[in-house]
């Protein structure tokens, strides 16, 4: 299939190579408004077509796949614009910039009988998925909880904090490791270089299960940490990003309380066994996301990370900013999958589009 780019930045020249690379499409047009975005992009793949504006790239009815990767102010309009035109259409996380917004595309894409994908590039991770096998086959028992660390020094967004930029690969990794999305939230942060934008943040979640996490994410950091440990009944499991040779490591470790038999008895058993770290092949991540795109696209098969997928995130850092407005309050979330009521949105652009989308 022909398919369109748009936005050729930081992120979407990742994307281009990954669908020129890939045997399911035919042709790539880029769109940018930024000149020098798009001669860096024709200097590095010289068989792209380019154009500077959306109307060019939404004339072409060949095109019948688009790719979104531009800042998430601009997710809302380009996401409705193309499933209106009846392209299938993938979107960089966060799938919007709020809640009201991505129910008004989950909607419209069901309507228009066309893919809609979100970016969620961890799902597709090898040591994510395996991660997710290890939980499913019962190994590490019950989890207890999941603390999980996202810290480097930059990138400062312009137009949102570090929650909504940051945040998204843990929490969906959380949602598709349990199997569920949080019951309620809490967060702490700091906008300390920026005013009104949030570089730091401490997020603490709570699930129906019983399970708890606290995420961790920061843009101001002197070193670059991407590690999650999570603590079962019966193992516990590191998953650190940044190590190339050991990506992940269980460790058979553990406590167990036994019941006392005699009012002054009190014993603990600490178990301290081998630590394991299973083979991981080393494919790339977006290389898969992006096939598992055009595969759906083609075949009509529902993608793994869709659109509800993109809504329980975005209505976990909604409610992760209504927390750290609201002095840290812990604030509930509606059940995995729920969509609120339709209702008349408050906040912007958002409400002419709504009305358009319940015709």
């Amino acid at each position: 299939m022909r398919v369109g780019v748009i936005g050729c930045g930081y992120w979407g020249p990742n994307l281009i190579r990954n669908v020129l690379e890939n045997r399911r499409a035919e042709s790539v047009t880029v769109c940018d408004a930024n000149e020098k975005n798009l001669d860096r992009a024709r200097q590095r793949f010289p068989h792209l077509q380019c154009v500077n504006s959306t109307k060019q790239l939404f004339s072409d009815r060949g095109i019948e796949a688009i790719l979104i990767a531009t800042p998430v102010s601009t997710h809302f309009e380009l996401a409705k614009a193309s499933i209106e035109s009846g392209r299938h259409t993938f979107v960089e996380k966060p799938l919007a910039a709020s809640v009201e917004e991505a129910e008004i595309l989950v909607r419209l894409a069901d309507r228009a009988g066309v893919t809609l994908m979100v970016g969620h590039t961890f799902e597709f991770s090898p040591p994510v998925v395996r991660i997710k096998e290890i939980i499913e086959s019962g190994a590490l028992g019950d989890i207890y909880y999941i603390s999980a660390i996202r810290v480097n020094l930059g990138i400062h967004q312009k137009d949102v904090s570090v929650v909504w930029d940051l945040a998204p690969h843990d929490l969906s990794m959380l949602f598709y490791w349990l199997d569920e999305a949080p019951s309620a939230v809490a967060m702490m942060g700091g906008a300390y270089v920026q005013r009104a934008i949030s570089d730091v943040a401490f997020i603490n979640l709570q699930f129906a299960s019983g399970a708890i996490a606290n995420i961790q994410v920061s843009w101001l950091s002197p070193s670059k940490l991407r590690q999650t440990t999570i603590v079962g009944s019966q193992k516990m499991l590191v998953y650190d990003d940044t190590n190339s040779m050991e990506r992940v490591k269980i460790y058979d470790r553990g406590v167990e309380f036994k019941d006392p038999e005699t009012f002054h008895e009190f014993s603990l058993s600490y178990r301290t066994g081998d630590i394991i770290s299973p083979h991981i092949p080393a494919t790339e991540p977006l290389q898969l996301e992006v096939d598992h795109f055009l595969e759906c696209a083609l075949s009509g098969k529902r993608p793994k990370t869709d659109g509800l997928n993109g809504l329980r995130v975005v209505r976990a850092l909604e409610a992760i900013e209504r927390s750290a407005r609201n002095g840290s309050r812990l604030e509930p979330i509606l059940p995995h999958g729920a969509v609120a009521p339709r209702k008349q949105p408050t906040n912007g652009h958002a409400a002419a589009a709504y009305k358009g989308a319940l015709r």
